[in-house]
């Protein structure tokens, strides 16, 4: 990191706030270490909701379509099913660009510091794009991505499978 890249970051020297400028600098780096664990956190609540939502609305089409309920409410169910997993996808998008800012907040800060733990575990990770680490958000998107592809499936299917093959 540049210091220009965090100039308004540190707004004292230690000579201009005081003898408790350390104590005072770790505890506000605990504290927005904290919430990027927050961030995560809500990222992680919103995906199981968004998934168990998902899950609900494919075992709606399975019983619809076992002729409860049949015809145009069967194509409901993955009309709805689309926009819900394009609003998945979109959240972890929001969650890991908020994280990514958070983090680099983070680097600047530990840059003054006595140890730079999570800037150097990033560079050892190949700062995302080497062997030793994949992003959970890369692997996490492909999750609402097959979603969207089961939902169009479901939709699809009745204009695309005959009928006498449905059960």
């Amino acid at each position: 990191m540049s210091q220009q890249s965090n100039k308004g970051l540190i707004q004292y020297t230690k000579e201009t706030y005081g003898d408790s400028f350390g104590t005072d600098l770790l505890e506000q780096y605990k504290l927005y270490v904290q919430s990027a664990e927050h961030v995560s956190a809500r990222r992680v609540a919103s995906s199981r909701y968004l998934l168990t939502l998902n899950i609900a609305l494919v075992t709606l089409y399975g019983i619809q379509s076992e002729g409860f309920v049949q015809g145009y409410w069967t194509m409901l169910v993955p009309i709805l099913g689309i926009p819900v997993s394009g609003l998945w996808y979109q959240i972890i998008q929001s969650h890991r660009d908020l994280n990514t800012v958070k983090f680099d907040i983070i680097h600047q800060l530990e840059e003054h510091l006595p140890v730079a733990l999570y800037a150097h575990e990033w560079q050892v990770a190949g700062e995302g794009r080497g062997t030793p680490y994949r992003a959970v958000t890369r692997i996490e998107k492909g999750i609402p991505i097959a979603f969207v592809v089961l939902h169009i499936m479901l939709f699809l299917a009745p204009f695309l499978v005959p009928s006498d093959f449905l059960i």
